[in-house]
């Protein structure tokens, strides 16, 4: 079979890709090994950041994610709640953290407020007793199924195939460029393109490999706690740098606690450590502290696609979450891309650029939609949760 492009990997961001492009109509093929959001989108916390955890880090990473929150609630509302987010200064925290935190914030022109403890708990009755100051910003809550479904019914709608169940098992570059990809499962196909797009996430070194290029990751694990929520209605985040157990996320009937960042060499075996899961919910409760007496409804974890040249330059475990677009013509594979890091906020910013790379590439001239277009759902939640079924998507994330 013949497409103008294949994109392998079926989380936001390959969805994404695939959606954008069909848009500006461009023949595309999505592949996935498994079920839609099988893999870091799907095992995600579900926060929309509003940009706040990345404000005095990374002020563009964190603009980039004000801007795309604020493009989501327009175009994504089915998939959104408005839950708004804290960020908590406990008794020990340091409070010039909290300060150059505000001010960051401030200076991206996010809507904060700043609320003392007592007034902290009267709006949040859940939130710990040695809270002293809270940040109040536009967080909100996601739902990577709803999200990934909406953006391959979109995709399909306007042309593209969805095939699930399809693993790539090779690559084949001839002369300095890619000219097929032997798909199995499901779809059983050898497929010739002329752009290849690899957004498999933590497992882009793998797939690169196959078309002998090097795409080094370094993909960390980390842990989500699911607990009964004892009432927690709000994204509450720690006031701190980076650390273990350090958010709680309202889901409707849980609370879901996150997370931990540990390498793994292998991001389908690795090992869950029991340590991580008590230390999330002991971090978490310093938050709010029925978290730590709820019981436990499940616990799933994540593996962030970490791309290893942007980690070593940020000298290990950093708050920035940035994106890398890698086109693979210099490395004699002419119509291979990768596209690596971000974060589910940011998915469509990255498919958006990954298409304008794609688009260069075949001369395609037409430009993205996906800021303005709404996604299919917006006016009946209840229908893309049937297609949510239909699709038989893997996303314990909600």
């Amino acid at each position: 079979m013949r497409t103008t492009v294949l994109v392998i990997g079926g989380g936001a961001t390959g969805v994404g890709v695939a959606r954008d492009l069909a848009l500006r109509g461009v023949d595309v093929t999505l592949v996935e090994r498994g079920a839609l959001a099988a893999g870091t989108t799907g095992r995600s916390h579900g926060v929309l950041h509003s940009g706040a955890r990345y404000a005095d880090a990374d002020p563009d990473d964190a603009a980039a994610c004000l801007a795309e929150n604020r493009i989501l609630r327009d175009v994504a509302s089915a998939c959104i709640r408005e839950t708004g987010g804290y960020f908590l200064e406990l008794d020990d925290d340091d409070p010039a953290y909290f300060e150059a935190k505000r001010a960051a914030c401030a200076d991206l022109g996010m809507a904060i407020e700043t609320l003392d403890g007592d007034t902290l708990r009267d709006r949040v009755p859940e939130a710990s007793p040695v809270v002293e100051r809270a940040l109040a910003v536009p967080d909100a809550v996601i739902s990577p199924s709803r999200l990934v479904v909406a953006n391959a019914v979109a995709a399909r709608e306007a042309g593209a195939t969805i095939n699930t169940s399809a693993p790539v098992e090779s690559i084949h570059v001839v002369d300095g460029r890619v000219r097929r990809v032997e798909v199995g499962g499901a779809l059983d196909a050898s497929v010739a393109a002329d752009v290849v797009v690899n957004a498999t996430g933590p497992w882009a070194e793998r797939c690169a490999a196959l078309a002998d290029v090097s795409v080094p990751m370094r993909p960390t694990r980390g842990v989500m706690v699911a607990v009964e929520n004892p009432g927690v209605d709000v994204v509450l985040n720690r006031c701190r740098p980076p650390a273990d157990g350090d958010i709680v996320v309202p889901h409707p009937d849980e609370a879901v606690l996150g997370t931990t960042s540990v390498v793994v060499d292998d991001p389908d075996d690795f090992e869950r450590s029991g340590t991580e899961v008590t230390r999330t919910v002991r971090e978490c409760a310093a938050m709010a502290p029925a978290v730590a007496d709820a019981p436990t409804t499940r616990t799933y974890w994540g593996v962030r696609p970490l791309y290893a040249p942007d980690e070593d330059d940020r000298n290990g475990r950093a708050i920035s979450r940035d994106f890398a677009l890698l086109d693979h013509a210099d490395d004699g594979a002419a119509g291979f891309v990768t596209v690596v890091g971000g974060k589910l906020t940011t998915y469509r910013k990255m498919a958006e650029a990954t298409a304008d790379l794609v688009c260069e590439r075949l001369g395609v001239s037409a430009t993205s939609e996906t800021a303005e277009r709404p996604l299919p759902g917006s006016d009946d939640p209840t229908h893309l949760d049937e297609l949510v079924a239909e699709f038989g998507v893997d996303a314990p994330a909600g």
